[in-house]
């Protein structure tokens, strides 16, 4: 099935109420077992596919490891970014205009790419993490200059309970004047998540204010784990 078709055949009334209720939504499955191993592969495949690595132990951001997608992207996460940010876009528009933000978004993601560029945002950054028994990736946001995309999508590329133990997928949600709220969003192999960058909005009784999201992965327990992590603003 084409990319744009299987997307089509996805829940989107329920993803976005899901992103509108918890800032996170699981879309179903978007990519079968042969093609999670093959982009699992990839990260042992040659430096030439990417453009850095990122050992998170020597940042503070955790342990693990994780590596940054050269240009051109492979052509199977080119077309899920585009495809995914297509879908995504009305959601990142809604919420802007909810929170009072200037901000609006270009229906085309090449067109959204160009206002990054425009900026100095030219390293793409999309990326495969890899985690081993212990690891583990610390609460954090991807900002990575001016512009920022308010959503991101992740895939799980390996099988939970066959693979590896642990290691889920965790959000937490800063709202004003109230402890943080963590939620855990379980996904099996080829699944995609779609989930809040930086802040969301949320319905109060004055009306939208903003509430500040965290993701992160709890500690892998048993074997290894890989992820693919599709961002659609470049970076600096």
């Amino acid at each position: 099935m084409a990319m744009k078709e299987q997307l089509a055949a996805l829940d989107w009334a329920a993803a976005e109420a899901s992103l509108d209720q918890a800032g996170a939504a699981v879309l179903g499955p978007l990519l079968d077992a042969d093609e999670c191993q093959r982009l699992s592969a990839l990260y042992d495949s040659g430096e030439e596919r990417f453009r850095s690595r990122v050992v998170m132990a020597r940042h503070g951001f955790g342990r693990g490891e994780y590596k940054y997608f050269a240009d051109p992207l492979p052509p199977e996460v080119a077309a899920l970014r585009g495809a995914l940010y297509a879908r995504l876009a009305p959601v990142a528009n809604r919420w802007s205009e909810a929170m009072g933000l200037p901000t609006r978004y270009p229906a085309d993601h090449a067109e959204f790419l160009a206002r990054c560029h425009a900026a100095g945002q030219t390293k793409p950054t999309p990326l495969l993490l890899r985690y081993g028994p212990g690891d583990y990736n610390c609460l954090h946001q991807d900002l990575y200059g001016e512009h920022a995309f308010p959503l991101q999508v992740v895939v799980l590329l390996s099988a939970p309970g066959e693979v590896f133990e642990g290691g889920e997928f965790v959000l937490t949600e800063q709202r004003p004047r109230m402890q943080s709220r963590a939620e855990v969003v379980p996904l099996r192999r080829g699944e995609a998540a779609a989930f809040a960058v930086n802040h969301r909005p949320v319905q109060g009784t004055r009306g939208a204010y903003r509430v500040t999201m965290r993701h992160g992965v709890s500690r892998v327990r048993r074997g290894e784990r890989h992820t693919l992590g599709i961002i659609f603003h470049d970076a600096a």
